[in-house]
């Protein structure tokens, strides 16, 4: 191991364990490891809950609204 790599692992270790984590998806996925899927933190499963409800029910926005946003914000609809 460099000198450097390990330093940043003497750090990491210092760091709180979600943080600990994050960097080692990341180093992981830069060594070319599948690291699967990201947990949500239950801050995050509670914001998307809303959604994933109003997706259950069959409630998406309609093409010609979508169309609308994408023109409100300079882009163009299927690009």
């Amino acid at each position: 191991m460099t000198q450097l790599l390990d330093r940043a692992i003497a750090i990491a270790r210092q760091l709180p364990p979600e943080a600990q984590d994050e960097i080692a998806r990341e180093l992981l996925l830069f060594a070319g490891e599948d690291v699967g899927p990201v947990p949500l933190t239950a801050e995050e499963e509670a914001w998307l809950a809303p959604s994933l409800a109003q997706a259950a029910r069959g409630e998406f926005a309609s093409d010609e609204e979508v169309a609308a946003l994408l023109a409100k914000h300079g882009a163009k609809h299927g690009a």
